[in-house]
């Protein structure tokens, strides 16, 4: 017995320990019907986790936490605060940003502080700027596409993200129209610019035949953004009248799932093989947990981390501190979901 570890003979906490198992055995109880079924649950495989998460290769950057912050917000007093917090957790934790939309700073920069995070980030995490797909096609239609490269430039972003939303932008009161097929606008770029490029979608998803037509373009990273988190479609709704909200409510519950967007890729993959150029996803939407992403992180088969947005803000609005213990608790929860929960 000299080589194991001494257990002290009597113990401080033990009364107030064996209370507290009696007072709360009760409410401890848990229902086979909410049995978390993804997972096979092996106790005796492991010991409890010591070590660091492996660090994983991602955008060309080594990322410390599987965790991409997925773009939310900019260009206002309040968003300055909330991505300051979500970028210093990014530099702490080792993980990759998002910025929200930045078209503000196409024509100005009076908001640049907003969005100015490198320097508080740091070099080794992927950061990225953003504009949507509308406003991508009208740089190409007026041959402005520099614009973005300046963008890029007084961000020093590692490049942009295009996000595709003509359902957000139909139901927005001050929505701009999209006047050609996004994927044709995304190829036009593709063909111009040099910018490393990661395509997302706001809250829907991707079916299976436009992930079939990106997959095959040579941009960086697929961000899933699907359907199950925020919804900018909705959003905009709640933004509207009552009636328009009436007429156009059941357009919210229209997409695909992070975990049915995850079967398609796996699916692509056997059915094109050597012609996908697209070999790297962000899983996002309706990730609510550590278990959500490890999950679909370990389904998917090909490089990924999981990306949240409205589960880092409450916390990110609030302060820093908040932020960062919830990211440790993540963090500690992954390191026990590898040693102990084997995705069915």
């Amino acid at each position: 017995m000299d080589h194991l570890e001494k257990i002290p003979t009597t113990d401080p906490t033990a009364a107030e320990r064996k209370q507290d198992h009696i007072q709360l055995a009760f409410q401890s109880q848990v229902e086979n019907a909410f049995l978390d079924k993804r997972f096979s649950y092996e106790p005796i495989l492991a010991a409890h986790p010591t070590s660091p998460l492996k660090s994983i290769s991602f955008l060309e950057k080594e990322m410390q936490t599987p965790i991409w912050v997925s773009s939310m917000t900019g260009g206002t007093e309040k968003a300055y605060q909330i991505n300051a917090n979500l970028a210093l957790a990014c530099k702490t934790f080792g993980m990759g940003m998002g910025l929200g939309s930045c078209r503000a700073l196409l024509e100005s920069d009076e908001r640049l502080k907003d969005f100015n995070f490198r320097k508080i980030i740091g070099d080794e995490q992927p950061f990225y700027a953003n504009i949507g797909i509308a406003q991508l096609a009208l740089l190409l239609k007026d041959n402005e596409l520099f614009k973005i490269d300046k963008l890029v430039d007084k961000l020093q972003a590692d490049g942009i993200i295009i996000h595709v939303n003509p359902l957000q932008e139909w139901l927005q009161p001050e929505g701009d129209k999209i006047t050609e097929a996004p994927i044709k606008t995304i190829q036009q770029f593709l063909d111009k610019t040099k910018q490393k490029v990661i395509v997302k979608e706001v809250g829907q998803g991707f079916g299976k035949e436009s992930l079939r037509a990106l997959v095959q373009l040579p941009i960086e990273a697929i961000e899933f953004a699907a359907h199950g988190g925020t919804n900018f479609s909705k959003l905009e709704l709640l933004r509207g009248d009552a009636q328009k909200m009436e007429t156009y409510k059941s357009i919210a519950q229209i997409g695909h799932s992070a975990e049915e967007m995850t079967l398609y890729i796996n699916e692509l993959q056997e059915e094109l093989g050597d012609l996908i150029l697209c070999k790297q996803f962000i899983i996002s939407g309706g990730i609510k947990n550590f278990l959500d992403g490890y999950y679909l992180m370990e389904k998917l088969q090909a490089p990924s981390v999981y990306g949240q947005a409205s589960a880092l803000l409450q916390y990110a609005e609030k302060s820093y501190e908040e932020l960062e213990q919830f990211l440790h608790y993540q963090i500690e929860g992954l390191k026990l979901a590898k040693a102990f929960f084997k995705a069915r």
